[in-house]
């Protein structure tokens, strides 16, 4: 090897060496950058995951309910399909058949009130309070079925008239004691509780409350279905003429309906009912 070629292996070994010596002193630079990217990695996967579980998290469903009697098959029947549409649909549900636990408190645990046929009095005055302030302030939502309007003077209690002008500032009148069988009238189909229901179908074995006035008189009420009362089978001389059976209260910030039907289990063998129910139990729990 010549003289030419010894200065280059030299000038290469001083250029390793320096860059080799360069590289060590940016090692603890690189491992700060490293340990920076794992860390914030691990953030934001913690933090996805913690996303992830809120987004997952059941929505909880209070249950009025008034066990046994003559809606007490009903009332069965509703909470054994609310079990499974829980496991379907990312809610627990939470029942209670008196209104002694309701305060401001309890309610704030709960995004929608079920109202399965329990009446509108027994209550006490501090659960009236909480409820009036959960649905005016639209701290979550309603369901309400059947016995809910039973709005009078009843075992010895006064009509509750915060209630009463919530259901359109009606009252109880008559009833189809023998029960009948009528068809169901979709009135307006754009809304999202009658989302893929039938334009008719038969209701079996209900009492068709009538009202001393009708619901939709009230200009806060937008009624949603009507009963056909010549369908009635067998027929019957208790009518109203136009007579709402679906409806909601527009002027209140939580969302609402109420269900004039529901006195039979044989509800819950109707594929329209039951897609009602379920339409009103997620639009009504998401606030508007």
């Amino acid at each position: 090897m010549g003289y030419f070629g010894r200065e280059m292996d030299i000038v290469s070994n001083r250029i390793i060496k320096i860059n080799m010596e360069r590289m060590y002193k940016l090692y603890p630079y690189l491992f700060l950058l490293l340990l920076g990217c794992f860390l914030g990695s691990c953030h934001m996967n913690s933090s996805q995951n913690s996303t992830d579980k809120t987004d997952n998290s059941p929505f909880k469903v209070l249950v009025l309910t008034e066990r046994g009697g003559q809606h007490g098959g009903f009332t069965d029947a509703g909470l054994q399909w609310l079990q499974k549409e829980a496991l379907l649909h990312n809610f627990e549900v939470t029942e209670i058949n008196n209104t002694k636990l309701i305060d401001d408190d309890f309610l704030a645990q709960y995004q929608l009130i079920i109202q399965l046929d329990y009446p509108p009095y027994t209550w006490t005055k501090e659960a009236e309070s909480a409820f009036i302030k959960y649905i005016d302030e639209g701290l979550g939502g309603w369901v309400g079925f059947h016995h809910a309007t039973l709005l009078g003077e009843f075992d010895g209690y006064p009509m509750w008239q915060w209630f009463s002008d919530f259901m359109g500032g009606i009252r109880f009148e008559n009833y189809i004691a023998p029960l009948a069988d009528g068809i169901l009238l979709i009135e307006n189909n754009s809304h999202p509780v009658m989302k893929g229901v039938k334009a008719s179908f038969i209701i079996p074995d209900d009492e068709w409350y009538t009202f001393d006035k009708n619901p939709r008189n009230n200009g806060n009420i937008q009624v949603l279905a009507t009963v056909d009362e010549d369908t009635y089978q067998p027929s019957s001389d208790i009518k109203m003429g136009d007579h709402p059976v679906v409806w909601v209260n527009k002027s209140k910030k939580a969302r609402n309906v109420y269900f004039l039907i529901g006195h039979s289990k044989k509800l819950y063998e109707n594929e329209d009912f039951t897609l009602m129910f379920h339409n009103a139990i997620l639009w009504a729990s998401s606030k508007k």
